[in-house]
């Protein structure tokens, strides 16, 4: 990346903060980011490789956002950037909270088919199209420790355990009529993240 791409990544993070923060101040809170603003600044900080800057982001908006779920490629980028910088057991947090958001991104970075088990997919950001949209994958060679890792976690009971019932719960609530039963599953598959 030559210093003046780095200097447009740059300034495009700063203009976005910008906005966002003319946003709170009229309104006294984040009233309308309908356009998506608040989830771009991750992308661009693993460009520019700044993940000490990324995390820096990150947690700001955890306090601004604090109950937004994000969506799955911008959770993805922030496994990453969590990974990157040392933090090791909020990276597998983070981890499972992706996998639940969208059980296929892992498995398209590295490389793997990706497989639908019988799954249902719904509208929504937990299909299979999304992997489309993901740009990262095993073979660039910044992310070759972050796959090492994904993998040897992918493989851990902690994760295993987590979307073996994930999928269970999936599963059942495919079938199971609105009603007490379908409220109790929700319930347990919200309780998992």
């Amino acid at each position: 990346m030559t210093p003046k791409q780095e200097e447009r990544i740059r300034t495009k993070i700063a203009r976005i903060r910008k906005e966002l923060a003319a946003d709170k101040q009229r309104w006294g809170g984040f009233h309308d980011d309908s356009r998506g603003l608040r989830y771009l600044p991750p992308e661009l900080f693993v460009k520019l490789r700044d993940y000490k800057g990324g995390l820096r982001y990150l947690r700001w908006f955890n306090r601004a956002f604090p109950d937004d779920a994000g969506f799955p490629i911008f959770l993805f980028e922030w496994t990453i950037i969590l990974f990157k910088t040392g933090n090791l057991k909020e990276a597998e947090n983070k981890a499972l909270h992706t996998v639940f958001s969208n059980s296929y991104l892992f498995d398209a970075f590295l490389g793997k088919e990706v497989r639908h088990e019988g799954k249902e997919e719904i509208a929504g950001w937990e299909t299979s199209e999304m992997t489309k949209l993901l740009e990262y994958s095993k073979t660039d060679p910044e992310f070759s420790d972050f796959a090492q890792w994904l993998e040897t976690f992918m493989n851990s009971d902690k994760y295993r355990s987590f979307v073996n019932e994930l999928t269970e719960i999936n599963k059942k609530l495919v079938n199971e009529p609105v009603g007490k039963t379908r409220s109790d599953l929700v319930d347990r598959l919200y309780k998992l993240i």
